[in-house]
């Protein structure tokens, strides 16, 4: 909860997490169709590597779930309230 409590207060947000997951995937993507022009020595090595970028998107994705839009909790503040933890 510490965890989720300071990337929440950095400013970070759900938002900006799915994007970084759809990003991850993009990136991927990419790394794993440029990895079909390296000879068969260094393909291994390529798609690996795209795998490694593609393993990036579900853990982004967790934290972002984790967030939520009204806080680490995900539970909506009450209207005129303010959060002090």
């Amino acid at each position: 909860m510490l965890f989720d409590k300071l990337l929440f207060r950095c400013g970070l947000r759900r938002a900006h997490l799915q994007l970084a997951t759809m990003g991850s995937v993009a990136l991927c993507v990419v790394f794993w169709m440029r990895a079909a022009g390296y000879d068969q020595d260094e393909r291994g090595n390529a798609e690996r590597r795209a795998l490694f970028v593609g393993l990036w998107a579900p853990t982004l994705w967790v934290i972002g779930q984790s967030l939520g839009e009204d806080g680490p909790t995900g539970r909506p503040a009450a209207p005129g309230t303010t959060d002090a933890a």
